[in-house]
């Protein structure tokens, strides 16, 4: 899947990955390439995909077509 992970201002990253690991309100979220449709509140933690490793405060997550894209807050 697609992955972007954006700040308000600017990019953050952006890459390929098979598998991302988020941490949403209610527990650690696996997703996986084509994985259903989705838009989740995420909280402080890590986000973790097979290339990158970040930390963050806040954010919201949003799956479609498979491009998994981040708003967070770091």
């Amino acid at each position: 899947m697609e992955i972007s992970i954006l700040e308000p201002k600017k990019v953050v990253w952006e890459g390929r990955a098979k598998k991302v690991h988020l941490p949403a309100q209610d527990g650690e979220v696996c997703v996986l390439d084509f994985h259903q449709p989705f838009l989740m509140r995420l909280r402080k933690g890590v986000v973790r995909s097979d290339k990158e490793r970040m930390a963050i405060k806040d954010g919201i997550a949003f799956l479609r077509s498979n491009k998994l894209i981040l708003f967070v807050e770091i």
